[in-house]
């Protein structure tokens, strides 16, 4: 079977995790930075688009990214104010948000509840955590769960993209464990037990 093609734009933290992860899994992967040409020409040349920027450059990475009726487009962002307190909402996620900006774009939440670094294995001490992976696209989704998969994550399908909602939510809260009051650090994650495959 043909792996899909990554465009990851955004080459910060994230991005770059991604894209060693995706590498190592044998996946052909291409990052950019925000220059609109070549977000542009990553775009067309990728399957999966993932929007590895900070949440507030989303909407300005979509309009560069030029035609994407029926690309999977991926949102790993968390919602954060310049406090890092919590800017997201639970009756309209941010990847509701991108949908409504990418029209006709296959949008899919994942890697949001998961530390940068452990994006490029999927563990965290040889333990696979759970890649929690919503959205409206049948096909979409196994696309990313099929990268998950492929990482080392122990992918799993939680439903619609109205779920997103509530895993930016949980990405709120890992961000909060690692580097909150209880500062317990990034070598940690959520793990589903008993998921099915």
């Amino acid at each position: 079977m043909t792996k899909s093609k990554i465009a990851i734009i955004g080459n910060g933290n994230v991005g770059t995790a991604i894209q060693r992860g995706a590498e190592k899994a044998g996946y052909q992967v291409r990052t950019t930075g925000a220059d609109p040409i070549e977000v542009r020409n990553a775009a067309v040349w990728g399957d999966i688009v993932i929007l590895a920027v900070p949440a507030p450059a989303r909407q300005e990475a979509i309009k560069n990214l030029g035609e994407i009726k029926g690309k999977t487009i991926v949102d790993p962002t968390n919602l954060l104010n310049e406090d890092w307190s919590y800017a997201g909402d639970v009756k309209k996620s941010g990847a509701e948000q991108v949908q409504d900006w990418a029209q006709g774009a296959r949008v899919i939440k994942a890697f949001n509840t998961v530390f940068a670094q452990n994006m490029e294995t999927g563990k965290v001490k040889g333990e696979s955590l759970s890649l929690l992976v919503a959205g409206d696209d049948i096909g979409a989704k196994k696309e990313v769960l099929d990268l998950g998969k492929a990482i080392g994550f122990q992918a799993v399908d939680v439903g619609s993209l109205q779920n997103a909602r509530y895993l930016e939510a949980l990405g709120f809260l890992n961000i909060q464990l690692g580097y909150g009051p209880t500062k317990y650090g990034t070598e940690l994650g959520f793990k589903l037990v008993n998921a099915p495959a």
